[in-house]
């Protein structure tokens, strides 16, 4: 099987304006939009990460559900901030949780 390479018209010429391309590379580029996680959080985010890989969120979507039943209010708290700092999509499926507790 033989690889093909197409290389650019011109490798140094970017598409879009200069000045516009600056203002993009110094964007963030996460989807971590309106409310920031604090440094605790966040911390606790990236070892609960370190020790379950991609299911993370799903465990700590979990841990949050658990602590809710139990009716146990700040640990609710706790893993509904570890699952927004790792899915925020999925914490916000549980946080009409908190409401209803």
């Amino acid at each position: 099987m033989s690889i093909r390479f197409a290389a650019p018209p011109a490798r140094t010429k970017c598409r879009i304006p200069r000045e516009q391309a600056r203002t993009l590379y110094f964007r963030p580029a996460n989807d971590n939009r309106g409310k920031g996680v604090d440094n605790t959080h966040l911390r606790a985010a990236l070892k609960h990460f370190a020790q379950h890989g991609l299911a993370a969120a799903d465990h700590a979507r979990k841990q949050a559900v658990a602590a809710a039943d139990a009716g146990d209010r700040q640990t609710f708290e706790w893993w509904l901030e570890i699952c927004r700092a790792l899915d925020r999509r999925m914490a916000s499926g549980i946080e009409p949780l908190s409401a209803e507790r």
